[in-house]
């Protein structure tokens, strides 16, 4: 696939960017007979306007993993890395042939985010552990008279942890309004469903608690992914963006069912997802 330049991408094109990073992410967890689908189809949409609407990768709009201005993205839900992966191909920094070695001895790509594949800020994936680095990050650039942004994106069940509101809490308290946390919303974890494990509700309430500006939105919806990172510009605290989504997103048999959050797709599987993807990229693309 050819790379995508961050920043200029309009509506109809980030969510086939999107699509992409569904397909790619389906592709490499199949390959690699395991890894977290679900999380990735989740959270899709959001990476795929982060990485290429909203924050600053390099000058020129070219991404530069070393840039010291760039903008900062932390997976904090470290699982669903494949969906990063297939974002950091799209910019160039993967090659392709990388994608379908997810997982294996000697790769780039491991199971969960890891500093030595281009683009990647730190290690995640010990749930709670990548929000707390984001906040450090975001500390170093107050303290350093930077004036670069640091994003990161929680699971949903990832804010059972406590170490999530000690750095809620650490935040909010330094007003580190350089800091937006986007919370996947998918209401599935590994062993079900969110409210029969440990419900999180109130989340919202519990953010703005911690002296955080809060806005809820639908994480599927382009507008109001893209609308919420710019509000967030404007915040004086933390900005908490809980984007309210679907397990599996774009697949019909994976939607909602805590059992995908953990299991690779068979390859006959991968054959209906990729099919129903395609279909619907031409049933949207048909209606424009």
């Amino acid at each position: 696939m050819t790379a995508v330049r961050a920043g200029a991408c309009n509506i109809e094109t980030l969510k086939e960017i999107a699509r992409k990073i569904r397909v790619l992410s389906l592709q490499m967890t199949t390959q690699a007979e395991s890894g977290h689908p679900g999380g990735c189809l989740s959270a899709a949409d959001i990476i795929a306007v982060l990485y290429f609407y909203k924050m600053r990768l390099g000058p020129d709009k070219r991404p530069e993993p070393k840039w010291p201005e760039r903008d900062r993205f932390v997976l904090s839900k470290g699982h669903a890395c494949p969906a990063q992966y297939a974002a950091l191909h799209l910019l160039g920094l993967i090659p392709e042939q990388e994608l379908m070695r997810l997982r294996q001895i000697n790769s780039m790509l491991q199971g969960h985010p890891d500093r030595k594949t281009p683009g990647i800020e730190t290690i995640s994936g010990t749930l709670g552990q990548g929000f707390s680095v984001a906040c450090g990050m975001a500390l170093a650039a107050k303290i350093d008279g930077k004036n670069y942004k640091v994003y990161v994106v929680l699971g949903d069940g990832e804010t059972q942890e406590g170490i999530v509101w000690e750095t809620a809490m650490f935040a909010g308290h330094h007003k580190l309004n350089n800091l937006v946390a986007i919370i996947d919303h998918n209401k599935c974890q590994n062993d079900g469903y969110i409210k029969d494990i440990l419900d999180i509700k109130p989340l919202a309430e519990k953010f703005r608690a911690f002296n955080w500006n809060v806005l809820e939105i639908d994480g599927h919806n382009i507008k109001e992914i893209i609308y919420a990172l710019d509000k967030a510009d404007k915040s004086k605290k933390p900005f908490a963006i809980i984007a309210h989504t679907i397990k599996g997103k774009g697949v019909s048999f994976m939607e909602n069912r805590p059992e995908w959050h953990g299991k690779a797709l068979s390859k006959e599987q991968l054959a209906v997802a990729l099919k129903e993807l395609e279909d619907e990229h031409g049933n949207k693309r048909g209606a424009n």
